[in-house]
This record gives C-alpha cells, sequence and structure tokens, in this order.
C-alpha cells in the first residue's frame, strides 16, 4: 500500500489552497498527511487557521537575515518528515537550503499562464490586469515545480480559465481564484497516484 504523502505548506497570507488540501485529506478523499505549516508573517491568518487545525505551525522570519530564515526552513521542514511542499501564497524566495534538500519536491500554483504572465512581481491582480491587457480569451492555473527562478519550473498541470467580455482585474481574479483550490487537490490526487512525476530540479 502507497504511503502518504507528507505535505509542509508555505504561506504569507490566508493559505485557501492549503485549507481545501487539509479538508481533503480529512475527508479521505486525498491519501496525504499534513505535517507542518509555516509562514514568513507571524500574524498570517494561515498560521492561525493550521493550530486551530491542530497542525504544527511555526513563523519563520526571512528578512532581515535572510540565510537564517533559509537554514531554519530546511531544518523545520526535514524535521517534519515532510516529502513535499506545497506553496499557498508564499510570497517570498526560497534560499539555496530549502531548494537542494527539497530539490523536485516543491510545488506552486500561479493565476495565469506560463512562462508568459510569470516571473518576479507578477503575483495576484497584476497577473489578471496583464492578462487582460493582452486580450486574451482564457487564462490558467498552472501548478509547477519551484526552482531558484521565479515561476520558471517545470509545469505539472495547468487548467483554462475563461476570460469574460467586460471582465475587470478583479472578476477575473475571483473566477481564478475559484478554480484554484480543487484544481491543487485534483493535481496531488494524480501525483499520489503516481500519474503525475516530479521531476529532479538541481
Amino acid at each position: 500500500m502507497r504511503q502518504p504523502l507528507k505535505l509542509g505548506f508555505l504561506a504569507s497570507g490566508n493559505g485557501s489552497s492549503a485549507e481545501a488540501i487539509v479538508g481533503a485529506v480529512r475527508s479521505g478523499t486525498l491519501t496525504a498527511e499534513p505535517r507542518l505549516m509555516v509562514s514568513n508573517r507571524k500574524e498570517a491568518a494561515a498560521l492561525t487557521w493550521a493550530r486551530e487545525q491542530g497542525l504544527d505551525a511555526r513563523h519563520i522570519a526571512t528578512v532581515p537575515d535572510a540565510e537564517a530564515g533559509d537554514a531554519a526552513l530546511a531544518a523545520a521542514m526535514l524535521e517534519a518528515g515532510v516529502d513535499l511542499i506545497v506553496l499557498s501564497g508564499y510570497l517570498r524566495r526560497l534560499g539555496p537550503r530549502v531548494l537542494e534538500a527539497f530539490a523536485g519536491r516543491i510545488i506552486n500554483i500561479h493565476p495565469g499562464p506560463l512562462p508568459q504572465f510569470g516571473g518576479e512581481g507578477m503575483y495576484g491582480r497584476r497577473v489578471h490586469e496583464a492578462v487582460l491587457a493582452a486580450g486574451l480569451s482564457e487564462t490558467a492555473v498552472v501548478i509547477h515545480v519551484v526552482d531558484g527562478d521565479y515561476d520558471r519550473g517545470p509545469e505539472l498541470a495547468r487548467r483554462a480559465v475563461p476570460v469574460m467580455a467586460g471582465d475587470a482585474a478583479a472578476d477575473l481574479e475571483d473566477r481564478v481564484k475559484a478554480a484554484e483550490p480543487d484544481f491543487f487537490v485534483e493535481t496531488l490526487r494524480r501525483i499520489v497516484a503516481g500519474e503525475l512525476e516530479l521531476p529532479h530540479v538541481g
């Protein structure tokens, strides 16, 4: 029998994708084991939520000492026995220790087509504004492996999301956000089932 996938989460805000993933685990629809939630923000709602769920939750600052934060984050994930790190709205660049310790085992969800609408500074509503400015008829939610460059790691899966006539950036943002949690759960199910293979990045 396949062992449950041990998950670590990184979030800077609400961690809504993490909530959906943990919910799927608790309902028995995803074979995984949430082990740890970490945020770079001490007051992040994701930490409060994780503690309410009985999940180990830690604040690990990445400024002013990025090197120490990187080492602490790598150590925390390793100590928790994490197999796969899931970024759930984590807005900090990962350091070399984490990237080396979990090469090919860190995944992120991006709210627009990659690589065209990714890179440093391209997150949240900025992505949707750029998609609308480009005149696309559809956007996409993309799950990719994280490496040392923003949004440049190998793509694992994508789901198209329509752009409607008259959309403002906020409208498109709401539609994309609504698609993300279930898509993240579905992609993790495919990883657990062996339908998606995580590439080694390094």
